[in-house]
């Protein structure tokens, strides 16, 4: 496989080999901008993609198909006939983690469970493969692990292979009766369950917005484990989150020129318009007004 080939402006897009049949990609735009990733990948490899943050679009047949993946989504490709290049069009604020791994590899990591994993059945085993479907908690928090680490150099790649274990042995545990009393990241998942409950509260009530003592118990959990883990789970404090996601929405509303500047600031929480102007313009550098001339220009 060739190197990442990327177009990130501001972000980071690393990548790392191990035993030259398994790949780790961590990819964050920072900018506001659409970035885009590009990789040569060929038919022996089975590719992992996990978003755990924003929104991406994979391009295939030089644009004639296109795939979606949202928010808390993995997607898993594989076509033994044919090589899938990676063409990655990355939304602002988007995080990414990737795995790229040889069937080879792969099936002498799970080769006695083989038939349990739908693609690496026999009568699939020739066939295309794509699932599209939500992750859970546990492995929110390992791509977390992934997206923050701060290691010495020496014990970076030993981690991050670790990691990469980690993360396909708990994609591909999908049994209902695990033993959840023995899973040693069940206190993580708890906390990351009342985090994103959090994260809904806010945006639920985005014009009136608890406070962050109010907040933390009516999820039950303390003040310094939210602040801390909301900024893991979203690189972003609760409130720094909250008014992205008031601008976006603004933004949104703005465009379907259906409302008005104060209805928009109203609906988002700004009690005058020029409050809500003045947000707008730190958030996106021109005033509401300006910006919808521009659309039309």
């Amino acid at each position: 496989m060739e190197d990442v080939q990327k177009n990130i402006a501001e972000g980071v897009a690393e990548e790392w080999c191990f035993e030259d049949d398994m790949v780790l990609l961590r990819l964050q735009n920072s900018s506001n901008e659409l970035q885009s990733i590009e990789k040569n990948v060929d038919s022996s490899f089975i590719q992992f993609h996990f978003c755990l943050k924003g929104h991406m679009t994979f391009h295939f047949n030089q644009g004639r198909y296109q795939l979606e993946v949202k928010q808390e989504d993995a997607l898993l490709l594989y076509n033994p006939q044919r090589d899938l290049p990676m063409n990655l069009h990355i939304d602002p604020g988007t995080w990414v983690v990737s795995v790229l791994i040889s069937i080879k590899k792969f099936h002498s990591l799970i080769s006695m469970e083989a038939d349990y994993i739908p693609f690496l059945s026999l009568e699939n085993r020739d066939r295309k493969y794509y699932d599209i479907s939500p992750f859970n908690p546990a492995i929110s928090v390992v791509l977390s692990q992934i997206m923050n680490y701060g290691l010495h150099p020496t014990v970076k790649n030993l981690y991050l292979k670790g990691k990469l274990y980690e993360l396909l042995g708990l994609y591909f545990n999908k049994a209902e009766d695990a033993n959840v009393e023995q899973c040693p990241f069940l206190i993580d998942e708890d906390n990351v369950r009342r985090i994103k409950r959090a994260k809904d509260i806010v945006i639920s009530r985005m014009a009136e917005p608890p406070t962050l003592q109010e907040l933390s118990e009516e999820i039950g959990l303390n003040l310094k484990k939210l602040k801390e883990g909301f900024k893991q789970l979203y690189g972003d404090s609760v409130y720094s989150f909250l008014f992205d996601y008031k601008m976006e929405f603004a933004r949104k509303m703005l465009e379907s020129g259906e409302h008005n500047v104060n209805e928009v600031g109203h609906r988002v929480g700004y009690s005058t318009s020029s409050h809500f102007i003045s947000a707008f313009k730190k958030k996106y550098g021109t005033t509401p007004k300006k910006y919808l001339l521009s659309l039309n220009a």
